[in-house]
C-alpha cells in the first residue's frame, strides 16, 4: 500500500511490515504479505525504568536497531548483527520513500530511487546474497515527524504484527537506514535476514513478551492504527502479550490466559495462525479487549505444543 504522509505537525507514524519469506531448494514455501501499520507515535519511554537501556547516539537508524537488540536480549534472543549491505538496502528504500513522498513496502519501476520492486530484489541489488538453501527475510518501516529512534522502535514492537518480525528468533543480521525531509518526516527502514534456518531456540523453545518480571509495561495499544487491524471491532485495547518460537516451527495453543493478580481472567482476542492468516505459524498473541489497569501485576499462563513438544509457562509482568 502506498500513502503520502499526513501533515508533519501530527507526530504521525505509518509503518509497513513484510512477513518473513521462507525459501528452500530454489522455490518458495509459505507466502509473502504486506501489513500496513498506521500508528500515532505515542510510545512514552522513560529510560529510568528500563534497566541497562542503550545510550542514544542521536542517529535514528542506529538508535532504532539498538533498541530492537535491547528488547531482543531482554527476552532471551541473540542480538542482530548489523550488516553494511543490509544497511545499503534499507538506506536506499528510505531514500526512495523520501523522493516519492510515500510510505511503502513496494517500489515502482521507473520511479526516482528505484532499486527493486520487493524486499528480496532490493537486498540482492545491494549485494547481499543468501548462501544457504533455506533462508528468511523481513522488513519493518516507519515514518514520523520525530527523529527519536528508540521511540520509533518501541512503537514498532508494540504493534503486534511488526513484533512478530522484530522478535523472530532465527533472524541474525539487520540493516537500517533513514532519510529525513527538512521540517517533515524521518523514514526509518529495517531489513532483517536469516541466512540459513538453523534453530535459534531449538525444538520446543520459545520466548515471551512482555518477559517474566518485566516492569513498566504499557497498559494499552490502539488497534485501529495497525493495518490489518488485529482487533477490528474496537480501537483502544490492552498491550499485546506474545509467544515466539523459531520461524520453521509450528506452535499450537492449548491455553493462553491473563489476569490481574488475584482477579478474574481478562477478555482477550487470541491470535494464532489457525484463526488469523497474518500471524505466523511459529507465534501466538493475546490482545486484551480493554486497556490494562495501571501499576498492576498481571499473571499469564501459556500451554501448548511446539513441533509436537508439550510446553507450558506461567509468568507475570507489571504495568506502568
Amino acid at each position: 500500500m502506498n500513502r503520502a504522509p499526513a501533515s508533519p505537525t501530527k507526530a504521525f507514524i505509518l509503518s509497513v511490515l513484510a512477513s518473513a519469506v521462507l525459501v528452500a531448494c530454489g522455490g518458495q514455501s509459505g507466502t509473502a504479505s504486506v501489513n500496513d501499520n498506521d500508528t500515532q507515535a505515542n510510545t512514552a519511554l522513560n529510560l529510568a525504568f528500563e534497566p541497562n537501556a542503550p545510550v542514544s547516539v542521536g542517529d535514528t537508524a542506529t538508535d532504532g536497531l539498538a533498541w530492537f537488540n535491547y528488547r531482543r536480549q531482554q527476552i532471551g534472543l541473540p542480538p542482530l548483527t548489523r550488516n553494511p549491505l543490509l544497511d545499503r538496502a534499507a538506506q536506499a528504500h528510505s531514500d526512495y520513500q523520501k523522493l516519492n513522498n510515500v510510505i511503502t513496502h513496494e517500489e515502482t519501476p521507473g520511479a526516482p530511487g528505484f532499486t527493486g520492486a520487493e524486499l528480496g530484489q532490493r537486498i540482492a541489488a545491494a549485494g547481499y546474497n543468501f548462501s544457504a538453501r533455506r533462508f528468511a527475510y523481513g522488513e519493518v518501516i516507519s515514518a514520523t515527524s520525530s527523529t527519536l529512534g528508540f521511540a520509533a522502535a518501541e512503537d514498532l514492537i508494540t504493534a503486534i504484527y511488526h513484533r512478530f518480525v522484530i522478535f523472530e528468533p532465527t533472524f541474525s543480521e539487520v540493516g537500517g537506514g533513514t532519510a529525513s525531509v527538512s521540517g517533515g518526516y524521518t523514514y526509518f527502514t529495517a531489513n532483517m535476514t536469516a541466512n540459513g534456518l538453523t534453530q535459534s531456540l531449538g525444538r520446543g523453545g520459545f520466548v515471551t513478551f512482555p518477559t517474566p518480571g518485566q516492569q513498566h509495561v504499557p497498559a494499552n495499544f490502539f488497534s485501529d492504527r495497525e493495518i490489518p487491524d488485529p482487533v477490528p471491532e474496537r480501537n483502544e485495547v490492552g498491550f499485546p502479550i506474545s509467544v515466539h518460537a523459531d520461524i520453521a516451527s509450528v506452535l499450537n495453543v492449548t491455553a493462553f490466559t491473563v489476569r490481574p493478580r488475584g482477579g478474574a481472567l481478562l477478555d482477550v482476542k487470541l491470535l494464532t495462525h489457525a484463526s488469523d492468516a497474518d500471524t505466523p505459524m511459529s507465534t501466538a498473541a493475546l490482545v486484551p479487549l480493554a486497556p490494562l489497569a495501571p501499576a498492576t501485576i498481571f499473571d499469564v499462563h501459556f500451554s501448548g505444543t511446539i513441533d509436537g513438544v508439550a510446553v507450558s509457562r506461567n509468568w507475570s509482568f507489571t504495568t506502568r
